[in-house]
C-alpha cells in the first residue's frame, strides 16, 4: 500500500472513529444533512494532518466522504451513463464495460472494510443483507439496476460487486434496427411473430442482450391484452395498462419463505394471463413454461442461455427434466415441438458488438428430432480497420409454416426491388442480397 493510500485509509477510520454512528443518530439525518455532518468532522482532521495545504485536498475530503456516508467510488460510475457494467474484484481491481468492451479503471477503495461499507449501504436500499452466513446475494437497486454480490469466505479476493446498470432510455425494436443489431426485415418479421401470437425463446450468452431484445418484444403486444411477467430480479420496462409484475423472492434469514420462478408461474396460470413474459428459463420452471404455452397462452416470451438454436433445445430438453417428472424424452421433445414457435439467437462478438444472428423455426419433429428452419442469419465477413465486425443480414429462402395460416390481408407483402417489405421464399433481404 502505498503512503497516499495508507493516508486515506488512516483518515477514513479517524473519521470513523469521530463519527462514531452507535452514539450518532444517524437514522434520523437525510443524505444531505449527513453529508454535512461528516464534512464537517472530516475537514478537522485534515486540517490537523499535514495534508492541509495539499493540492489534492478536495478530492481527498470527496474520496474519503463518498466512503464513509455514500457509495464511494460506485458513485462516480453509476452516474456515468457510458457504462453498461461495473465489475468490482476487492477494494483495489475496478472494472467497467464501455461500448461492449471491458476496461480497468483508475478508480479505487481505501480498504475493503470501505468496499464492505458501500455494499453495506447498497444493499440497505434493497431489503437484503450480505454476511458469512449468507455470503451471496442478488438484488436490485431502485433505479432498476442489477447488483450481485459475494463476499469471503467464498471471493478469496475480497468482497466482489457487479452492477448491470439499468438504461435511463427505453430501448425499442428501431433503436436496435438503428444500432446495427438486426435488419428492418428481421424486425419487421418479429413484429409479425409477436401480433400473430408466436410463442418466443431469445437465446444467446451472457450479456448479449437477450432481456433488452425481451423487453422491446413484450412491448410489442397489444394493449387490450393481458400481460403477466415473471423475473428473478425485475429488469423488463412495459408500458402496459393490463400489466402485473411479479418477482421471486430468496429465503429470509431462517431459511423461510423463498419464492421460486416456478412457484410464480403456477400462480400465473390462475391470474388470467392472456400471456405470460418470463425474463429467463433456468431450471423446473421450463416445464411449467411449456405447459402455459401448450395451453391456450399462445404468444408467450421467454429467454434462456444457449450458443445455438440447437444447443437451447437440448438446454429445454435437461431444464424440463430438472422439474423433477420422470418423462420420456420423446414425449418433452413433442412438447417442445409444439410449444416453442421460433427462436432468435444472439451473439456477443469479440469487439463488443452484439447481434441477432438467425432467427430460427421449430419446425416439428421427425423421427424423434425436432426440426428446424432457419429464416435469417448474421454471416460475418471480416473486421474493420476499428476491430468492428462487419457482415450482412440474410434470409435464408424459407417460409415460415404460420405463414400459411394467416388470413390473405395479415401476410407480409413480398419484398421487391422499389419498396421495403418481407420475403420469405426468396433469398434476399432488405440488407444483403445472397442466401444462407
Amino acid at each position: 500500500m502505498d503512503a497516499a493510500a495508507a493516508f486515506a485509509l488512516d483518515l477514513h477510520e479517524k473519521l470513523i472513529e469521530r463519527l462514531d454512528l452507535r452514539r450518532t443518530n444517524v437514522t434520523r439525518m437525510t443524505d444531505p444533512e449527513l453529508w454535512v455532518y461528516a464534512q464537517r468532522h472530516l475537514q478537522q482532521l485534515i486540517d490537523q494532518s499535514d495534508a492541509r495545504h495539499s493540492p489534492d485536498r478536495a478530492a481527498l475530503e470527496r474520496q474519503i466522504l463518498q466512503e464513509v456516508v455514500g457509495l464511494g467510488a460506485v458513485e462516480d460510475l453509476l452516474s456515468d451513463d457510458s457504462i453498461s457494467e461495473i465489475m468490482i474484484n476487492g477494494p483495489y481491481h475496478v472494472f467497467v464495460e464501455r461500448r461492449g468492451r471491458i476496461e480497468k479503471v483508475a478508480t479505487r477503495f481505501s480498504s475493503v472494510q470501505s468496499l464492505a461499507g458501500v455494499i453495506e449501504r447498497l444493499l440497505q436500499r434493497t431489503g437484503r443483507r450480505v454476511d458469512e452466513s449468507s455470503p451471496m446475494v442478488d438484488a436490485r437497486l431502485p433505479d432498476g439496476s442489477r447488483i450481485n454480490v459475494i463476499v469471503p469466505p467464498l471471493a478469496l479476493c475480497g468482497p466482489a460487486l457487479t452492477i448491470r446498470k439499468f438504461g435511463k432510455r427505453r430501448l425499442r425494436l428501431p433503436d436496435l434496427v438503428s444500432a446495427g443489431t438486426l435488419s428492418p426485415a428481421m424486425a419487421d418479421f418479429l413484429q409479425l411473430a409477436v401480433q400473430v401470437r408466436r410463442n418466443i425463446v431469445v437465446s444467446g450468452g451472457t450479456g448479449t442482450g437477450k432481456t433488452t431484445l425481451l423487453n422491446c418484444l413484450s412491448g410489442l403486444i397489444p394493449t387490450a391484452e393481458r400481460v403477466i411477467t415473471i423475473e428473478d430480479s425485475a429488469e423488463l420496462q412495459l408500458e402496459h395498462a393490463n400489466l402485473v409484475a411479479l418477482e421471486a423472492r430468496p429465503s429470509n434469514a431462517e431459511g423461510a419463505g423463498h419464492v421460486s420462478i416456478r412457484d410464480l408461474v403456477r400462480n400465473a396460470l390462475r391470474m388470467r394471463p392472456d400471456r405470460i413474459v418470463v425474463g429467463e428459463c433456468r431450471g423446473g420452471e421450463t416445464l411449467d413454461m411449456l405447459q402455459a404455452m401448450n395451453t391456450g397462452h399462445d404468444g408467450s416470451l421467454t429467454t434462456a442461455h444457449a450458443n445455438s438454436p440447437r444447443d437451447l433445445l437440448s438446454r429445454l430438453e435437461v431444464m424440463t427434466l430438472m422439474a423433477g417428472m420422470d418423462l420420456p424424452l420423446g414425449a418433452i421433445r413433442e412438447q417442445l415441438a409444439s410449444a416453442v414457435n421460433l427462436v432468435v439467437q444472439l451473439a456477443r462478438f469479440s469487439c463488443g458488438t452484439r447481434r441477432v444472428v438467425a432467427i430460427t423455426e421449430i419446425a416439428g419433429t421427425e423421427s424423434g428430432r425436432i426440426q428446424l428452419q432457419d429464416l435469417f442469419r448474421f454471416r460475418a465477413s471480416g473486421v474493420d480497420q476499428h476491430g468492428v465486425t462487419t457482415g450482412a443480414f440474410r434470409t435464408c429462402g424459407n417460409e415460415p409454416r404460420f405463414i400459411e395460416s394467416l388470413p390473405p390481408e395479415a401476410r407480409p407483402a413480398p419484398l421487391c426491388p422499389e419498396a421495403p417489405g418481407l420475403r420469405f421464399n426468396g433469398s434476399t433481404s432488405d440488407t444483403a442480397g445472397a442466401s444462407c
